[in-house]
C-alpha cells in the first residue's frame, strides 16, 4: 500500500472492491471516450481476465475513487513481457492526481516483475487520459484509424507504450 499527495492510499484491488470498481468502469464507459466496451463486465470476468499481481485501486477511507490494471497482449511467449493496461479514475475524484498515482505504482508494480511493454489504446477525443499517459512517460507509437464502431461511428485509437527504463 502506497500513500501519495493526492489523499489518496493505492492497494491491491481486492474482490471486496468489485462491487466500486465496477461502478466506476461503468461510469467511465458511459461517458463514451473510454473504451469501445458498452457495459461492465462481472466481477468474475474482470477477475479472470486481469493479471491478479497488477491490480490496484485508489482509496479514500474505504471509497474507491480509481482503478488500474493489466491484460497480457499474447498467450504467445514471446509477448510474456507484454501487457495492455487500463486506468478508470471516478468522475468526482478527477484533477486530484489519482489517474498519475495508479499508473506509477503500476509501472513499479510491472517493473518489479520484468514486464518490459505497458501498452494501451486511447481515443483520441480522450485528450485528458493522453495527458495523463504522457505524464507518466509513454510515448505516441501512432494511431489506428477507424479500427472499430462504437455506437454506430467509426472511431480511431492512439496506440501508447511505455518501456521499461529497468528491464533489457
Amino acid at each position: 500500500m502506497t500513500a501519495n499527495d493526492t489523499g489518496a492510499r493505492i492497494a491491491p484491488l481486492r474482490p471486496e472492491h468489485a462491487q466500486q470498481v465496477l461502478a466506476i468502469y461503468q461510469l467511465g464507459i458511459d461517458e463514451g471516450n473510454a473504451t469501445f466496451e458498452t457495459t461492465a463486465p462481472t466481477w468474475e470476468a474482470f477477475d479472470k481476465a486481469k493479471l491478479p499481481d497488477h491490480r490496484l485501486v485508489a482509496l479514500d477511507g474505504g471509497r474507491a475513487l480509481g482503478w488500474a490494471a493489466v491484460v497480457p497482449v499474447s498467450d504467445r511467449c514471446a509477448y510474456a513481457g507484454v501487457v495492455e493496461h487500463s486506468v478508470y479514475v471516478h468522475p468526482d475524484a478527477r484533477g486530484r492526481g489519482i489517474g498519475l498515482a495508479l499508473l506509477e505504482a503500476l509501472l513499479a508494480s510491472t517493473d518489479a516483475a520484468g514486464i518490459w511493454t505497458v501498452q494501451s489504446g486511447i481515443f483520441p477525443e480522450n485528450t485528458a487520459s493522453l495527458a495523463l499517459h504522457q505524464r507518466a512517460g509513454f510515448r505516441v507509437i501512432g494511431t489506428r484509424e477507424r479500427i472499430g464502431r462504437h455506437h454506430g461511428a467509426w472511431r480511431d485509437v492512439v496506440l501508447v507504450e511505455r518501456r521499461s527504463p529497468s528491464v533489457n
